[in-house]
């Protein structure tokens, strides 16, 4: 079927879209692919509807090829099995939740795992039904406190996720690896650089979890990749060896001094150098342990104060952070927080008044860096005092350790092999994971193995969001114009311009139309007459951005031949009429 540019359902902006932050967002609004509903939920126009439905083609068939069988869920679901993984609490305020006439709790579909545990607990009872692979493409909610960069992060949100069934461990590992190639070759295709990396489990759980990130300026994510080996990995999963306990034999008992107007780092060094300069180098932040006190608002309602003990050239990575104390929330300690602890100095906190056995009762959870033997300066919890010659496992015994300090270009590889990390931004594309038995055990799937006991099935689960791949698509390969679709996912193969008045253009285009839709390739017509200027349906044809544009214009009556452009590389040529057709052909199917 042609798409009539005078008919289609679209309509190209000059200009920008008042709350478009990044460039996916502002041109796929400006180019007429999608519309603000309301903040962080949009309409799917025509164009864009092309677009993520080609995504989602490209996703079934590799899911299918794998063995995979696609169904389909509800988005209104009951409370009770998010009750029994107690993901109904544990969400906060991150869903959104609706009753019925009758006072029973719904809410909408964050994400499925309890519902494709149920179904084949439902159905399979045997060792015979497994291993299992099925999977859905479905819209998703979830109650962004911060909806941002239109398509990247909205409340509601088409996502396939897939779930492998398995007897064993063993099975879970085959399961996962069909996975991980078929994501590889569903990235291949979608025409944008991409990074696998190790990821943080979080909420989810499981022996191993892989994300799949797009490289993007505008991503949301930092990810890390060693410059000796293959390491790579996103910030909230980076795992520094913890180092050797250090002898402190030699180490002088802990002395207060005083350090006037020095409450920050960079205050308390320059002090240092100038009061107790050492000899056998300048003190820097790496030698002193900066606490940080935050409030864990738990989803229950309950709130704890904790505090973070780390290197004082480091801050505290929010991300990481966010990681590792799901699912609670923090915030910083606030004036009223202070109050409420007394024996705090702010400015001045030291580990003497921090820990579970200390008098404020205060968790106390270090950097791995902190270790036994190590020796450090921090707040002597005295205004304008600090701590020399501090020594971990000596003078204080932290409660724990907490992976939260900030990763930076530069640092050591953690496999230790000499490489230092690079740092680059992504946008998540994907993310699988090993389940294991987390979501089996608490709805107690189980099926008989071949001895005829009860075993506990492992899972796996797969995730991939395609309209979050549209916008992550726009952003890898736009440019100054307009979009530049891949030729795999744009809403047409050929952009056909009538340029000019002479009916005799427009009859000529049509044919080519024709023949072109007749050859399996389909069309975008501009057909529009009137005011519409070749300049207005240029530029229209580059905002669009299909791969291909064709222009049937004043050379056709000067030379019988038709412009070509490729919308990526701006290269032209000139077609003669009577090969032009066989020409696209062959260029649409190489």
């Amino acid at each position: 079927m042609i798409m009539r540019m005078s008919s289609l359902f679209v309509r190209t902006l000059r200009d920008d879209p008042a709350d478009a932050e990044v460039p996916s967002h502002r041109l796929l609004v400006r180019a007429g692919y999608i519309r603000r509903a309301a903040p962080g939920i949009y309409t799917w126009l025509p164009l864009g509807l092309r677009v993520l439905r080609r995504i989602e083609a490209i996703i079934r068939e590799e899911m299918d090829a794998i063995g995979a069988q696609e169904l389909s869920f509800p988005a209104l679901l009951p409370r009770e099995p998010y009750e029994a993984t107690n993901r109904w609490t544990e969400y906060g305020d991150g869903i959104f939740r609706l009753q019925d006439r009758k006072g029973a709790d719904y809410l909408l579909g964050p994400t499925h795992e309890e519902m494709f545990t149920l179904v084949v607990k439902d159905l399979y009872s045997s060792y015979k039904d497994l291993p299992l692979s099925i999977y859905q493409i479905q819209t998703k909610y979830r109650d962004e406190a911060r909806p941002r960069a239109g398509l990247l992060r909205g409340r509601e949100f088409i996502m396939k996720d897939s779930y492998s069934f398995d007897v064993d461990d063993a099975g879970l590992d085959e399961s996962y690896q069909k996975h991980r190639d078929a994501y590889i070759r569903i990235f291949d295709k979608l025409g944008f650089s991409y990074v696998i990396v190790s990821a943080h489990s979080g909420a989810m759980g499981g022996s191993r979890s892989e994300e799949f990130l797009a490289r993007a300026a505008v991503g949301e994510d930092t990810f890390v990749q060693c410059t000796h080996c293959d390491y790579a990995a996103n910030v909230e999963a980076v795992e520094f060896p913890t180092p050797d306990a250090v002898a402190y034999d030699d180490v002088p008992a802990a002395h207060a001094e005083t350090t006037p107007d020095t409450p920050t780092i960079d205050s308390l060094v320059a002090h240092l150098d100038a009061a107790f300069p050492r000899e056998d180098r300048a003190w820097s932040g790496a030698d002193t342990l900066k606490n940080v006190l935050l409030v864990l608002e738990h989803p229950d309602g309950t709130s704890e104060p904790l505090a973070i003990g780390l290197p004082g050239d480091r801050e505290v990575d929010e991300k990481r952070l966010e990681a590792h104390v799901y699912p609670a929330e923090f915030r910083p300690f606030g004036e009223a927080d202070f109050a409420a602890y007394p024996d705090l100095v702010k400015g001045y906190i030291g580990p003497a008044v921090l820990g579970e056995q200390s008098k404020t009762g205060i968790r106390y959870l270090v950097d791995p860096r902190v270790v036994t033997g190590t020796r450090w300066v921090t707040g002597a919890n005295v205004d304008g005092s600090h701590v020399i010659d501090l020594v971990a496992g000596r003078d204080f015994t932290p409660d724990g350790t907490i992976e939260a300090a900030e990763v930076r270009a530069g640092d050591p590889c953690p496999r230790l092999d000499g490489g230092t990390l690079q740092a680059e931004r992504g946008l998540e594309m994907g993310h699988i994971f090993q389940l294991g038995r987390k979501f089996a055990e608490a709805l107690d799937l189980k099926v008989l193995d071949q001895n005829g006991k009860l075993v506990t099935v492992t899972m796996g689960s797969y995730g991939i969001g395609p309209s979050r791949a549209v916008a992550a698509i726009a952003e890898g390969t736009l440019d100054d114009v307009g979009l530049c679709w891949p030729r795999e996912v744009a809403p047409a193969d050929v952009h056909l311009v009538a340029a000019g008045k002479d009916d005799s253009l427009y009859s000529t285009a049509e044919e080519i139309a024709r023949e072109l839709e007749s050859a399996g390739v389909q069309v975008l017509y501009d057909d529009r007459r009137g005011k519409i200027s070749p300049g207005v349906k240029f530029k229209d044809a580059e905002l669009i951005g299909v791969p291909t544009i064709v222009v049937v214009g004043k050379s056709l009556g000067e030379s019988g031949t038709v412009e070509v452009k490729d919308r990526r590389s701006g290269e032209r040529e000139d077609v003669a009429l009577d090969s032009v057709v066989d020409h696209l052909v062959a260029l649409v199917r190489s």
